[in-house]
């Protein structure tokens, strides 16, 4: 029995993660492929005139278990990949980007759309409205309205984007699993913290060698950035992350990246826009490339003066260390580490005993709980698909199933870098009973070891949170139909509920409930919470610079109306010049490994952190102004995540705020002033 075909009874319908075996995923592929093509031919083969229910309506749900069956896929490539599930992907992608070309340039599917958007629009339900428009844009934006050579060659490129994605993506991670810092010397790794060290060790025993094994996850990637003493293993650790997919050999990703842009550029081009970001930015609250350039532009002239006085405070710390100037890119992440911990009296090693994974975890649980009345139930007879990951029954304040919850948070082989969010089983409703969310939240934590739980540092904490808040946009869902329900919001929306949740990271009331000497249990002192709502604009200018030289680097992808033919190095340096602190480093680039952009959905759209940090800390107002946990505040921010996309986000960010978003509390927050 192939489990993603005849799906097993398991509680609320979980995906049998742990029947499932890589051969299963193309034949269940197949198979729903083909259900839903028969289900599209029925649409089209009605003979009664085309109406919302017997045509979009019908099509909305025609890909249910299609969607499931991608998503428990593609998470996997990403949380548990290996060999086969890569061989697979090259095949299980570019088939299913078929099908979608195919629906979207199905002309009598179409047809039939098209005469219930020209005749039936203006008598439905606001809902229904809303998915009637949005459908009959989708195919209007993806070519349904193209003929003969035109239609083809959009199919063609369809594919070949899906693949090149694939591809880029691949590149990367063989390029981290690849690297391996072997050596014998503790001394060697002197001022990494402990447990990254004994993980080290760890690492190295598994593979049969003396001493200490460091790769390139980001746990460890960091802790060495950070704290390592030794200015050459910094150095040698900051190139060889640097230069993934940037090296001459199989995993060169300057060509991958190329034809990416080339033939998004040209897609755009036959779908009528001038460039892939004035398409990709038609459905954006931005609308168009002009909008994002003057966003960042005016974010630039405050945050580089501001960045360029962060950068001479650390290096004038530096300097009176001891240190060489200038500062290379590998020195700065060291001594603004130590810069804080003398300034602030911060310390992120001395604040890891406090952020116990699991304590953080129920932090979370808990603020949900405050603001929204949910409650997280762990159960264990839920199939994973992973030892390490933990599986929850969520229920609302009337004791109601809402949501299941999947958490996977440590590093592995097998599993890219990074955190994100994914959406099993969308919200919706079918003959009027509600299907309920699955979600899932994937991180990259320090494991456990044999002395210690796992510690957090504080920016993982707020990561941790980040992703909690694209859960609950998931989880909280309300509505009809799944393409409306959730987090399938405009791009430049979608970081509202997660970046939100990071602001009660910062909140002596938040903290309190969560963080706690994992050994004595002891709350974190009330001088640590005052010195962790001050770093909250430290060196700030800097990291808003560093956000804003990734979002040019996007647009000058995006925003291209010529073929690209030149130096990926020299297209980088041109484009990010005004945003750059360092000299360059030669063997290094941002765009061979930019996997937001090339592989993860970002394409001009990275500017949507910026974005939705001005939304963020404009709603955070509201609450700070009439109370943390204030019920009637979290009711109005409750409808804003279950509405996802049912109602336009300007309207929806309107009625919590009052008004439009302003831009002011985000500097202010920042520390730094037009």
């Amino acid at each position: 029995m192939n489990p993603l075909i005849d799906f097993p009874a398991t509680p609320h319908q979980a995906l049998a993660f742990d029947r499932i075996d890589p051969e299963h995923f193309l034949p269940a592929l197949e198979h729903w492929i083909q259900v839903s093509k028969e289900r599209q031919d029925a649409i089209v083969a009605n003979s009664e005139a085309p109406t919302f229910e017997n045509t979009v309506d019908a099509l909305e749900f025609s890909s249910l278990e299609l969607n499931k069956v991608s998503s428990c896929f593609f998470n996997l490539n990403s949380a548990e990949t290996n060999d086969a599930i890569q061989e697979i992907a090259r095949t299980f992608s570019p088939k299913l980007t078929a099908f979608s070309s195919e629906t979207l340039l199905n002309e009598p599917l179409f047809l039939r759309i098209q005469t219930v958007y020209e005749s039936e629009g203006k008598d439905l339900a606001l809902e229904a409205q809303r998915l009637l428009k949005e459908t009959y844009e989708s195919f209007v934006r993806n070519g349904a309205a193209l003929k003969g050579d035109d239609r083809n060659r959009l199919t063609v490129l369809n594919e070949e984007l899906s693949t090149l994605s694939l591809t880029f993506g691949e590149h990367i991670l063989s390029e981290t699993k690849a690297f391996h810092y072997h050596t014998t010397s503790a001394e060697d790794l002197k001022g990494i913290p402990e447990d990254v060290v004994e993980s080290a060790a760890q690492l190295a025993e598994q593979q049969g060698k003396e001493g200490y094994v460091l790769g390139l996850d980001m746990p460890t990637y960091m802790a060495v950035m950070k704290y390592a003493d030794r200015s050459e293993l910094r150095a040698h650790f900051y190139r060889a992350y640097g230069s993934r997919g940037a090296k001459e050999n199989e995993n060169n990703n300057e060509q991958v990246i190329t034809d990416l842009v080339n033939k998004r550029m040209e897609r755009a081009q036959l779908l009528g826009f001038d460039s892939h970001a004035q398409l990709t930015l038609s459905k954006r609250m931005a609308k168009t490339p002009h909008t994002v350039l003057n966003f960042l532009d005016h974010l630039l002239a405050v945050a580089k003066p501001a960045a360029e006085k962060d950068l001479e405070a650390v290096a004038d710390y530096a300097s009176a260390q001891g240190a060489e100037l200038p500062l290379q890119p590998w020195d700065f992440s060291y001594w603004s580490e130590k810069f804080k911990m003398e300034r602030l009296s911060l310390d992120d090693q001395a604040l890891k005993p406090y952020f116990k994974l699991e304590n953080v975890l129920a932090g979370a649980f808990t603020v949900a709980a405050r603001l929204f009345g949910l409650r997280f139930e762990h159960n264990t007879e839920l199939p994973v698909y992973h030892k390490d990951v933990d599986a929850y029954e969520v229920f609302d304040a009337n004791g109601n199933f809402l949501s299941l919850f999947y958490a996977d948070f440590f590093p592995r082989d097998g599993k890219r870098a990074g955190a994100w969010m994914t959406s099993y089983q969308s919200m919706h409703t079918m003959k009027g009973q509600e299907v309920r969310p699955h979600i899932s939240i994937v991180c990259n934590f320090t494991k456990p070891t044999a002395s210690k739980p796992s510690l957090l540092t504080f920016n993982e904490v707020t990561t941790l949170f980040h992703e909690f808040g694209h859960a609950l946009h998931g989880m909280m869902a309300r509505g009809t139909y799944p393409s409306l329900t959730g987090t399938s919001v405009y791009w430049d929306f979608v970081e509202l509920p997660s970046q939100i949740m990071e602001n009660w990271c910062y909140q002596p009331e938040a903290l309190a409930l969560f963080a706690k000497h994992y050994q004595t249990g002891a709350v974190l002192p009330t001088e640590f919470i005052d010195k962790i709502k001050e770093s909250q604009t430290f060196l700030e200018g800097y990291m808003t610079l560093r956000q804003l030289n990734f979002g040019y680097l996007d647009m000058s992808w995006h925003h291209r109306t010529d073929r690209f033919e030149g130096s990926v190095a020299a297209h980088e340096k041109a484009a990010t010049e005004r945003t750059s602190l360092f000299s360059e480093v030669a063997g290094t680039l941002s765009s061979t490994a930019f996997s937001h952009i090339f592989q993860g959905g970002y394409s001009a759209g990275y500017y949507s952190y910026k974005w939705a940090e001005v939304l963020d800390a404009d709603a955070f107002e509201r609450f700070e102004e009439e109370g943390l946990f204030n019920p009637n505040v979290a009711a109005d921010f409750s409808v804003v995540l279950q509405s996802g996309g049912t109602v336009p986000p300007d309207e929806l960010y309107r009625n919590f705020r009052g008004r439009d978003p302003k831009v002011d509390a985000l500097l202010k927050r920042a520390g730094i002033s037009a």
